[in-house]
């Protein structure tokens, strides 16, 4: 499929103008927005992507429309992916709910430049040496195979980046709301919102690392390859509000991932077989192998994906999970008076802690048992019940209720 030099402009100029929509209708105002408003933003940008990709499919045909709906689906899901990730940073942070939107706007505008980037440089090493695909084939491989060990990177609040920034420049240990500079004891200082980008900001760029040999590997349209990663992008801060309760529940979404990133690494070796010139594979000659066609793997990336959410929802091991990792979660932020000025959010907070408890308590003495096990979880939990019983004294509060997690009262 071919673009003109004005089609490229005219997409580039819609991505930019949705970004600073965002930026100046939505998070310019700190605030936390509704189920409501995450729901409607988030179908309205996937509708976008939905009608951007039907737009391919009627001009360039169904080759080029299978692979950018390939292409999105890949890239969204490796988005959600990374949305585990910048909720821990910005937990790590204690960055203030209403603050979150704007971290997030920028994390997603950093990673669309970071990726545009490496899409440009894998455009031209794929034009210029086949053998990109052999390399591209072997990290996503690699990429598989990480994915399926425990996490050991770092990315807290106190990486490497995050130090050293603080050795040069002076850092304030609170948040001046949303700035990224305020003034302390006379001078000049870099407060944590500025930091917790910096971190998200040099995340992006690993995650850049299998993402764009993934798309790649679906497509070697560069253009194609663009809207599909942008697309996946745009959208993805109201997605972050819409699934946050969600994303722990996927508790086997890495193994999905693993598999879809094993596929399309096989995928492109057997391109890059296919298209060999390298002397010491087969004497440089093409090597005559099957390949993987457009169809194939947009089924397969839609049936690894239903199996791996739907596996993930109805696995009582996942709702315990979810449970255990949202109630830490509720009660950290319940308990943080920075975490949020607003009395009906802290509230909101306080009904989902319970809801969590009630999960927990619905699956059995099984859960309920690992749930004590957690001490961190336990002594939380303790806290939080102190404090709602002053605020229930003090008749701010209604009571908390009976619980089967946490143990009676010495």
């Amino acid at each position: 499929m071919d673009v003109s030099p004005v089609v490229w402009i005219a997409t580039v100029a819609a991505i930019i103008g949705l970004l600073l929509f965002d930026f100046f209708f939505h998070v310019r105002k700190a605030h936390v927005p509704t189920l409501r408003e995450a729901a409607v933003w988030s179908a309205l940008y996937v509708g976008i992507a939905v009608l951007f990709g039907l737009g391919v499919l009627v001009v360039g045909g169904g080759t080029a429309g299978g692979e950018y709906f390939a292409g999105y689906l890949t890239e969204k899901a490796l988005s959600v992916d990374n949305l585990f990730v910048f909720l821990i940073i910005m937990a790590s942070f204690r960055v203030p709910r209403e603050d979150q939107q704007k971290v997030l706007l920028f994390g997603i505008a950093f990673a669309l430049v970071a990726r545009t980037g490496f899409i440009l440089l894998g455009a031209t090493l794929i034009d210029s040496f086949a053998w990109v695909f052999y390399l591209f084939g072997i990290v996503l491989l690699v990429t598989a195979g990480n994915m399926l060990k425990p996490e050991e990177e770092d990315h807290g609040a106190d990486n490497v980046v995050v130090r050293t920034a603080r050795k040069v420049i002076p850092t304030t240990e609170h948040y001046d709301g949303d700035k990224l500079f305020t003034v302390q004891d006379g001078r000049r200082a870099m407060t944590p919102m500025l930091l917790v980008m910096v971190a998200i900001g040099g995340t992006d760029i690993l995650f850049a690392f299998d993402s764009i040999p993934a798309i790649f590997g679906l497509t070697q349209n560069t253009y194609i390859v663009f809207t599909a990663v942008a697309f996946s992008l745009l959208g993805l801060r109201q997605l972050f509000f819409l699934i946050e309760g969600l994303l722990d529940r996927l508790v086997y979404l890495s193994y999905g991932l693993a598999a879809i990133l094993a596929f399309i690494g096989v995928k492109l070796v057997l391109h890059a077989l296919h298209e060999n010139n390298v002397p010491f594979i087969n004497g440089g000659e093409p090597v005559e192998v099957a390949e993987v066609g457009t169809g194939l793997s947009l089924g397969v990336i839609i049936g690894v994906l239903a199996v791996t959410v739907v596996a993930s929802l109805y696995s009582p091991a996942g709702k315990a999970r979810t449970a255990i990792a949202n109630a830490r979660r509720h009660a950290a932020s319940y308990l943080d008076s920075e975490y949020t000025q607003d009395p009906q959010e802290r509230e909101r907070i306080f009904r989902l802690l319970l809801a969590e408890r009630d999960q927990i308590a619905s699956l059995g003495p099984k859960y309920t048992q690992k749930a004590r096990e957690e001490e961190d979880l336990m002594e939380l939990l303790e806290r939080v019940r102190d404090s709602h019983d002053g605020a229930v004294e003090r008749g701010e509060a209604e009571p908390m209720g009976p619980t089967k997690i946490l143990p009676p009262r010495s």
